[in-house]
Order: structure tokens, then sequence, then C-alpha cells
């Protein structure tokens, strides 16, 4: 089959290195010539933001996929009234690249979501009382196109673009749960795992799996799973990430229609990785089993400040060492303050072992140039 995907970042590389064992051809689109994907799969250098060149791309493929949502859903929803396949659908695509009709998707489901205004320009009133969260209303990944607003003083760094404002949440726990459906409408879901954030860049420092959760709130969360996979109408793998707030409520933060950074740990912590399921969501094929096998975690190989150029990977042969300690690497040539460049998963037989491997490794490796 050739199947289509829209970006060669990270992603795309880990889908296309798990598929690899089957037999189909990968084509991505990516406006940067050395994108991760560029040396695995049959390559087109551009933007999947125009519509024409998402199109062209499309057109000869039996099915497309992303893996990120700032793509033009208007050529994906032309490709599905000529025959592609596009996955998820270019319907659910557009819902969640806006965070907008996104926070209005979950309220006519009656998905737990925080209360939240609508503000299209600048010159509207925010009724939110103090402390907010501000998420723009398209282009926001990664902690980008989200801050807090929590004082007076703070107004005046408002950003002026259509934007959601959002009560903040108490939070106890961020979590998340990945679900897979595919087109026969068999899902699937991952356990819930936890991510535990680094407060400066606002991103992923580890993530964790499983959790120890009460039964009250594994319900809520199976609950919210359940109206997500039946409202959405569409086959797709979906990154559901929730909080848990100090009183026991979950409430969903943000969606992603894609393979997810909260997912990575699966790779050799559960049966099947998130990598394997899409690839089986993609094919429609039935959904592989998604246990966990032990404790296992993740962290992120993230650019150090103050390093630009070349990447050089310090103290990467001590971890290679390490028992149960896997590396995946994601063929970025040069690294920045803050880039992913590539992540360690690491198992262990108790949540008290693992954080102890995973601050360890993490104080063994640090991402700097030549």
């Amino acid at each position: 089959m050739k199947i289509g995907i829209l970006g060669g970042g990270q992603l795309g590389r880990m889908l296309i290195q798990s598929a690899l064992k089957y037999d189909d051809e990968f084509y991505t689109l990516d406006p940067a010539s050395d994108a991760p994907c560029h040396n695995i799969s049959y390559f087109t250098q551009g933007n999947f933001n125009d519509y024409d060149t998402v199109l062209n791309f499309g057109k000869d493929k039996e099915v497309v996929t992303i893996e990120i949502e700032h793509v033009n859903a208007d050529a994906l929803a032309e490709l599905e009234k000529q025959g592609v396949r596009v996955v998820p659908n270019a319907n659910i695509i557009k819902t969640i690249q806006q965070k907008i009709l996104q926070k209005e998707f979950y309220k006519a489901h009656d998905i737990p979501s925080p209360e939240f205004q609508v503000v299209w320009n600048s010159d509207e009133k925010i009724m939110m009382p103090l402390p907010f969260v501000q998420k723009m209303n398209t282009g926001g990944y990664d902690g980008k196109g989200v801050q807090v607003i929590r004082t007076e003083e703070d107004y005046q760094h408002l950003w002026k673009e259509a934007s959601v404002i959002e009560s903040l949440v108490d939070i106890e726990k961020e979590l998340s749960v990945i679900v897979a459906r595919n087109e026969k409408g068999e899902t699937n879901i991952f356990p819930v795992t936890e991510m535990v954030a680094d407060p400066k860049l606002n991103l992923l420092d580890f993530n964790v799996c499983p959790v120890l959760l009460t039964e009250d709130v594994q319900q809520q969360i199976d609950s919210i799973t359940e109206k997500f996979l039946s409202a959405v109408n569409s086959p797709g793998l979906f990154a559901i990430e929730l909080f848990l707030d100090k009183e026991g409520k979950v409430w969903v933060n943000e969606t992603a229609p894609r393979l997810h950074n909260s997912g990575h740990q699966s790779q050799e912590g559960n049966t099947n990785s998130q990598f394997e399921q899409m690839y089986r969501v993609v094919k429609n094929l039935p959904l592989a089993d998604t246990d966990a096998i032990t404790y296992s975690g993740m962290l992120n190989l993230v650019g150090a400040e103050g390093y630009a150029g070349k990447v050089v990977y310090e103290g990467m042969e001590e971890v290679l060492k390490l028992p149960e300690t896997y590396i995946h690497l994601y063929g970025k040539a040069e690294t920045k303050p803050g880039r992913k460049m590539g992540h360690i998963n690491v198992l262990a037989d108790s949540r008290e072992e693992l954080m102890e491997k995973l601050v360890m490794v993490k104080g063994m490796v640090r991402v700097i140039a030549e």
C-alpha cells in the first residue's frame, strides 16, 4: 500500500521504523529538506499547509495520515472526495487543530473540560476570573501558544489573536491516555500514563506508566474515553491529555489527533507500541493488544541551553551500558536549546525504581553541540 504522511518529523520516522517489518511504501511531505523522515521514506520537500501541495502529494496514495495536526484540512477533505482514505478524517483534524472548535466539541458531547470563553480579538472583554490560561486558536504545540495570566499586570502580555480563555485547573497530576479506533469501529485503549513536565521549557520531562489511580479516577477516565470514541466518528489514534485536580476530578486539557510524546514508553513498556497501533489503524487491521509489561518511563533528550550547531550526545556511552535502557534518536543533525532530539525509555520492577533510574539517566546525558 502507498501510505502518505503529512509531516516528516520524529513521529513519522518512528511510525515508519515500526512498520518496516511489513510490506508497504511510505511517502512523507515536510518543509525541511533534512526532516527526520527524509532518508527512510519517499520524501517530498513541501509545505503541508498549502492546499495544492497537499492535494498533489495525496492524490496517488491509497491512504494519507498525519504526524502533525497543523496541515491543510481543506485539501484533505478534497482528497476524501476523490476516494483517498484520510486517517483521521479531515473533519476531526479541522476540529482539533482549532482550539475553539475543539473546546466546543467537548462541550457538545458532555466531555469534561475546564470552563472557557472564546475571544476573537483584543477588543473583547475577558469575563474569566484570574488566574486563567490563554490558548491561541491555531498553531500551538509543545507548550507554544499557551500562557497563564495570573495578575492584572499580566494582561499586557495577552496575545491579540483569536484564543480560548480557560479557567486554570489546580493540578494534582497531568495524565494522558492514548486511544485507537479502526475503520471497522474496533477500539483499544492504552494504560494511562503520567506526564511530568519541565517547568522551564513547558515540555514533557518524564512519562511514567502504569499510574496508580483510585477506582473513581479510573472510572472518570473510562467515561471520557468512551464518550470521545463515540463522538469522534473517525478512525485514528488520539492522545487525550488530562488534568487530575486536587479535588479528584478529571478534566480534558486537549487532544492530539496523532501519535504523541506521551506514548513513547510504549515502545518497550507495552506488548505493542503506539506506532504499531497507528500502523494497524491506517491499514484498517485488527488492533494490537496494548497491556503494560512492567513499569516503564521515558525522558526527552532536549537541546541544552547555550548550545546550537552540530549535535553531540554527551554521556551516551555510559547510558548504553545500563540494562533495560533504550535510546531512540530522531536523526536531527542540528541541535538548539529546547529542541527535541531523541528520548530514552527505561524499564523497572517498581515505580520507585523507575523514577530513580529516570533521574539517574537524566543526569548522565547532555545534548550539546560541537
